[in-house]
């Protein structure tokens, strides 16, 4: 493995780059997008079990479907990157949103009662108070969510676009395990790496979580 490594560097580290794009990015936009629909799906109490049942819909989705069937919707290429985006982007909104709407509804009310009563207004309590304290719910969800890209984009190779999956499949076509190791030990470095990350983000924003842990 250590050989292949050395002499074919190149093709590994752009195997690497193509894989951080296409799992990173889905998942920032799936966030961001989320955001304000999990929002709505606690504001507006009637649009909640809706969410959560279109949310298991797409989500239940196969992968592989998904990436061959987008082409024909999305009038692109078979081997466009725009497919994995658009797909793990899915994926990735119909679990956060989800998550956004069930950490809210975590906060305590009486909490939110009472930066009313210190005249928050709505954008300013959901900003100051609300998002702050589902913040541990929403960055779990943000961790399955990354792990699972970056296992989903693997799944592009079969259709010609994959990242490190494109190294199991070289490895299969000529018969090779040296590039389908590297591609699996790179794979789940990244995986771990990007959930070790998130954890210490999500220690260092929510510092009264640790501070509630160790009382218990």
């Amino acid at each position: 493995m250590s050989d292949y490594l050395a002499n074919n560097s190149d093709v590994v580290l752009a195997a690497l780059r193509q894989h951080l794009g296409l799992a990173f990015l889905p998942l920032l936009i799936g966030v961001v997008l989320a955001l304000p629909i999990g929002y709505l799906g606690v504001r507006f109490g009637w649009l909640y079990h809706p969410l959560l049942n279109a949310s298991g819909i797409v989500y239940s989705i196969p992968s592989l479907a998904l990436f061959v069937t987008l082409p024909y919707v999305l009038g692109t290429q078979i081997l466009s990157p725009v497919n994995i985006v658009v797909a793990l982007s899915l994926y990735t909104l119909a679990l956060m949103a989800r998550t956004v709407a069930d950490g809210l509804r975590s906060v305590d009310a009486s909490l939110t009662e009472a930066a009313t009563a210190m005249g928050y207004r709505r954008t300013r309590r959901l900003l100051e108070v609300e998002l702050p304290l589902a913040l541990p719910v929403v960055l779990a969800g943000v961790r399955v969510a990354a792990v699972s890209n970056i296992s989903l984009v693997s799944v592009g190779a079969l259709i010609g676009i994959g990242g490190l999956g494109a190294l199991f499949t070289r490895g299969f076509q000529l018969d090779y395990t040296a590039p389908l190791l590297v591609g699996i030990v790179l794979s789940v470095l990244l995986a771990a790496v990007t959930d070790l990350l998130i954890v210490a983000v999500q220690r260092a924003v929510t510092p009264w979580s640790r501070a509630t842990t160790r009382r218990a």
